[in-house]
Parts: structure tokens; sequence; C-alpha cells
């Protein structure tokens, strides 16, 4: 991972929590926040990239890499391969029908929510009453056993809940989702082959020449069901390279509305994926 901006050390203790338990010597790089202050105006911006060809990490200067916040929709990476590995989705084709009667629309919700769906197209569009359905199907106990065996953040799945990923229930730290998307793309989890390319066409976000950018949002309001409260929001994923290793990363960002967040955590993402020299310039225009 080349750096474009000024390189410095990791203290001892963020650096022990990005590594994950890993004996190998990571080149370790900081990318400043001061140049990048204006852009930040008002938000708490946290982002971490983890390079799988080097092991070497690019974090932005003051990230919070261990406090564990609600995935929201970034759960939906993990929950549709759970689906698939577990029988409970055939594959991205998987239709279900909506029922307003049993998922009643919320006032936030947008109008490709109010219709039936495929597994493709409530991940792509983040229909929550879909994957609320799924986890009714998977149930809690084997979410527990399949979060705890990925080391998912808390892996907290309660008896009986169906939003345990939309009420902070379930919590995962940024620098978790770096080593569980590090784990998944290295090959050590056992996921099916189908079952991680069925993930990586569903979140295809961008192509670009040798590079796919590959990424879910996910979002809410830090106090669950209290909109005039500040919200949190994420941009989690990876850049596939030719030939060559994936880079996965997380940003997660809180701002006083969604509106500062909802266009700002995937461009900055991008941002912060330039400054590490892993998105070429004008990446995405």
């Amino acid at each position: 991972m080349i750096l474009r901006a000024a390189v410095t050390a990791l203290t001892a203790f963020t650096v022990a929590a990005v590594l994950a338990e890993s004996a190998v010597a990571e080149t370790r790089a900081v990318v400043p926040a001061e140049p990048l202050a204006a852009e930040m105006t008002g938000r708490a911006v946290s982002f971490l990239a983890r390079d799988l060809e080097t092991q070497g990490i690019c974090v932005l200067e003051g990230s919070d890499l261990e406090t564990r916040h609600g995935p929201w929709s970034t759960f939906k990476i993990p929950n549709l391969l759970i689906a698939l590995e577990t029988g409970v989705a055939g594959g991205l084709d998987a239709e279900r029908a909506w029922i307003p009667t049993r998922r009643p629309g919320a006032r936030y919700w947008p109008e490709d929510w109010r219709r039936d769906q495929t597994l493709e197209s409530a991940f792509r569009r983040s229909a929550a009453w879909y994957f609320q359905d799924i986890a009714v199907d998977v149930g809690a106990r084997q979410y527990r056993s399949v979060l705890e065996t990925w080391r998912y953040g808390n892996a907290a799945a309660p008896e009986g809940s169906d939003t345990f990923w939309l009420d902070r229930t379930l919590r995962i730290s940024v620098a978790e989702q770096v080593a569980f998307l590090s784990d998944l793309l290295s090959g050590s989890l056992d996921v099916a082959p189908e079952s991680l390319d069925a993930l990586t066409s569903a979140s295809l976000d961008t192509r670009g020449t040798g590079l796919d950018l590959h990424g879910k949002t996910g979002s809410g309001p830090f106090v669950p069901g209290d909109f005039s409260r500040p919200f949190e929001g994420w941009y989690v994923g990876w850049v596939a390279r030719d030939g060559r290793p994936p880079v996965p990363f997380a940003l997660y960002a809180r701002a006083a509305t969604y509106g500062e967040i909802r266009d700002f955590r995937r461009q900055f993402a991008i941002r912060m994926l330039t400054e590490c020299g892993v998105l070429p310039d004008g990446f995405d225009r």
C-alpha cells in the first residue's frame, strides 16, 4: 500500500486491535486529519483499510478503531452469506413477497422497499423487512453460533429478535469490521465459494480499470427510534484488484443529521482509499 500522505506510527494499543492476533509484521500508516478537516466539519469520522497483500494498514488520524457501534445495514454482508450458507435462501434470486400487514411500511421507507424483493435487490436497496424475514427463519441460536465463529463484534442475537442489528444490540468496531472482511476474503472462514461469489456480485459498487469497489452502506439514529438525535453511518467493503489480494476497509461517521452522513460516508471512504494509495485519483468520476 503506497501512501501519498505523511506516514506515522500507530500506538501499540491501536496496532494490537488492528492486527487481530496476526503475527505478521505490518506497515502502519496514518493519514493526517488536518488537511481533511474542512471535509469532516461537524462529523466524527474513523477509517481503516488493510492491504491483504502486504498486510499494511492505513488509518485516518484520530480514528476510534475499538469502540463498537450498531452495524445497521452493513450487517447485510454477513447476513447474505448466512442466508445462503444455511439454505434459507437458495441464491441471489430467492424472492420473498412483501406483506404489508406483516411488515407495515414506516414513514421513512423508500418506495423501492414497498414491493417484493429478491435477496440481491434487498441487499442493494437495503430493504430491511426482507432481512428481518431471513432472521426469523435462521433463528437466534444459529446466528450466535456463526457470528461467534466469525468473531463478528459482540455476536449478540437475542431470542425472538429480528432487529438485533438495527437496535444496537449487535455491535461491532471499525477494526472488527475490517478483521471480519480480512478473514472472509483471505479464505479463513468456512464459506462456500458460491456464497462468496454471490456476495461479490451483490456488493459491486463501481468498476474501474483493474479495480472493483465493493461496499455496503448502513445508518441509523444514534439512539434507536429517536430521529431527533445524531445519526451514525458506515461504508464498509473492499477493493478487488486484478491479480492481487483485495483491500478491505471500513468507514464510520457520526453527525447531527442523516443528511450530513448520507453521501459523505461513501465519498469520504473513496477519498481515504485514494489517500492510502489504493484507488487512483478521479476514481468514480
